[in-house]
C-alpha cells in the first residue's frame, strides 16, 4: 500500500498548536507521511517540529493557507497566537475560521490524504471530508473526562431547581460522583458569548458525525472515561499520549522561545531540594488582573516555600514594592517574565507542586512531572479538569470558590487562600500522598508511550484504522449497490 497520508489542521493557539506539533512528530516517527496546514503568521512556530523529524522517512510537511483578515472583518494579525482573543472578538474569530475552508478543500481535493485531523474548531471540516470519502478526525485539545460531563450536562439541560450560584449538584450518569455549581459553568446567557456558543454547538454536532477523535491524553489517567465516551457516549477514540513525552529531547522551546536560558532555570532549580519547588503559572490566555497579581505576591511571600512564577511583563509593575529584589535575593523566588520551559521545570526533581489554571495541556505537563496540584480553574473547561485533578486523582487542591469568566480572567482570590493551598499543597502527610500518586501516574504515563503500552498500541490501532477506511468503505458501497 502506498505511504499513509495523514493531515494535521490545528487552530491558531499555542494551547492546540503545541500538542498537534508534538503529534506530527509522533505520526512521522512511525512512517507516515505528516502535513501541517497553516498560515504564513504560524508557519517558522513549526521550524522546530520538523527539524525533529528530520532523519524519519518522511519530514513533516508544511501547506501555507492565506487567513484573509480583511474579508472576515477581522484587524490585521488576528490568527497570531501571542495576541489571544477574549470576550466577543473570540467569537468572531471562531466563526471567521470557515473562509479557510476553499483553500482547505482545494489542497484536499489535490492531495487526496488518507485522513484530515481538524482541530473541533472547524466543524466544517466533517463534511468537506465526507465528500472525498475520508475521515476527518476531531482534535478537542481536551481529555475524555471533560467532554464526558459536557455531554452529561448538554443532556440534563443544566441543572435543575438550584436556588443560587453557590449550590452544588451531581452531574448525572458519570462513574464518580462529581459535584459542580452553576457559577462553574459557562454562561452564555452573555451577549458575547451567543456566537461562541453557535460554534460550540456546530462543533458538538460535527463531532457526532465525524469518524472518531483523538485525545492527547492515556487510559491510565481517564480509564473510566474511556469507556463512558467508548460506550456510553457511543464515540469512536483514540488515546495516543501524553505526546509531550515524545519530544523528550527538547523540552526547553516548544513553539516559543523562552526567555530564560535553559542553563540559568537548571541552575536555579539544583539549588534546591526534591519537591521543595512550586511552580506557579496561569497559561498563555488566562489575564491576570492587578489586584490578583498583588495578592499572588503577597501570599506566596507568606510562604515558606521557594517558588518560581511565570508572569507577563506588564505584571512586573503590579508587585508589591522590593517584591522581585527580595525574593530574588533571598534565593526563595525565580521570576519568569514571559515564555517559560514549563515540561523542563516541571520534570525537575526540585519541584513537588504546580498553581495552574488547569488548561489540559499543564495538567497533562503536571501529571507526566509527578507533581501535585492547586487548581485555580478560570474559564473554558478548566473546571471540569479541575475535578478529574482533586476529585478522581487525588492528585491537587482547590484554590476555593471561584467562578467561570467570561472575560477569562483570574480575580477574587486573597493572599491567605493562596498561601493556605500552597501550604496545604507542599507540606505534610496530605501533600506528600498526593504527590506519590502524581509519581505513580508519571510512571504510568511514561510506560503508555512505549512500545507495547496503551498509548502506543491505540496509535497502531489509529494507523490501521485510517489505513483499511477506503477498502471498507468500497466494500460497504458495493453491498449496498
Amino acid at each position: 500500500m502506498a505511504d499513509c497520508h495523514v493531515v494535521f489542521f490545528p487552530l491558531m493557539a499555542y494551547g492546540h498548536m503545541i500538542p498537534m506539533a508534538d503529534m506530527a512528530v509522533l505520526f512521522a516517527s512511525r512512517g507516515l507521511k505528516t502535513t501541517i496546514i497553516t498560515t504564513p503568521t504560524i508557519a517558522p512556530r513549526f521550524s522546530k517540529s520538523i527539524q525533529k523529524t528530520i532523519n524519519h522517512r518522511h519530514q513533516i510537511a508544511l501547506h501555507i493557507i492565506q487567513f484573509k483578515n480583511i474579508e472576515a472583518g477581522l484587524p490585521a494579525g488576528s490568527e497570531n497566537p501571542d495576541q489571544p482573543h477574549y470576550d466577543e472578538s473570540l467569537s468572531n474569530f471562531l466563526q471567521a475560521l470557515s473562509i479557510l475552508q476553499d483553500p482547505v478543500e482545494q489542497f484536499i481535493r489535490e492531495s487526496r490524504p488518507n485522513s484530515i485531523i481538524a482541530d473541533m474548531f472547524y466543524p466544517w471540516s466533517t463534511d468537506l471530508a465526507a465528500k472525498f470519502n475520508i475521515p476527518r478526525i476531531v482534535f478537542s485539545g481536551s481529555g475524555f473526562f471533560p467532554l464526558c460531563i459536557a455531554n452529561s450536562i448538554g443532556h440534563s439541560r443544566h441543572p435543575k431547581n438550584i436556588s443560587s450560584e453557590s449550590e452544588s449538584f451531581i452531574v448525572p450518569h458519570l462513574p464518580h460522583e462529581i459535584k459542580l455549581t452553576r457559577k462553574q459553568l459557562p454562561n452564555f446567557e452573555v451577549e458575547a458569548f451567543k456566537g461562541l456558543l453557535k460554534v460550540l454547538t456546530e462543533a458538538m454536532e460535527a463531532e457526532a458525525k465525524s469518524y472518531g477523535v483523538i485525545f492527547n491524553s492515556f487510559y491510565e489517567l481517564e480509564r473510566e472515561y474511556v469507556h463512558h465516551y467508548r460506550e456510553v457516549m457511543k464515540r469512536k477514540c483514540w488515546h495516543i499520549g501524553p505526546v509531550s513525552l515524545c519530544n523528550t529531547e527538547d523540552k526547553s522551546e516548544r513553539m516559543k522561545k523562552s526567555v530564560i536560558e535553559e542553563y540559568e532555570c537548571r541552575k536555579w532549580l539544583e539549588t534546591k531540594t526534591p519537591d521543595s519547588v512550586v511552580y506557579v503559572s496561569f497559561g498563555t490566555v488566562v489575564k491576570v488582573t492587578r489586584n490578583q497579581v498583588y495578592e499572588i505576591a503577597m501570599g506566596l511571600e507568606a510562604c515558606n516555600e521557594s517558588f518560581i512564577w511565570v508572569i507577563k511583563n506588564e505584571h512586573e509593575q503590579w508587585m508589591p514594592e522590593g517584591f522581585e529584589k527580595r525574593t530574588t535575593a533571598s534565593g526563595k523566588g525565580l521570576i519568569i517574565k514571559g515564555w517559560a520551559p514549563q515540561v523542563l521545570i516541571l520534570d525537575h526533581e526540585s519541584v513537588g507542586g504546580f498553581v495552574t489554571h488547569s488548561g489540559w495541556n499543564s495538567v497533562l505537563e503536571g501529571v507526566t512531572g509527578g507533581v501535585a496540584m492547586v487548581v485555580w480553574p478560570v474559564m473554558a473547561e478548566q473546571f471540569y479538569n479541575a475535578k478529574l485533578v482533586t476529585d478522581v486523582l487525588g492528585i491537587g487542591v482547590s484554590i476555593g470558590d471561584v467562578g467561570w469568566s467570561a472575560t477569562s480572567s483570574c480575580d477574587g482570590v486573597k493572599r491567605e487562600a493562596v498561601e493556605k493551598a500552597v501550604v496545604r499543597l507542599m507540606g505534610g502527610e496530605e501533600g506528600d500522598e498526593m504527590r506519590r500518586r502524581a509519581q505513580v501516574l508519571k510512571e504510568k504515563a511514561r510506560t503508555a508511550v512505549k512500545e507495547g503500552g496503551s498509548s502506543y498500541s491505540d496509535l497502531d490501532t489509529f494507523i490501521q484504522d485510517i489505513k483499511t477506511f477506503k477498502t471498507d468503505l468500497e466494500e460497504n458501497i458495493a453491498m449496498n449497490d
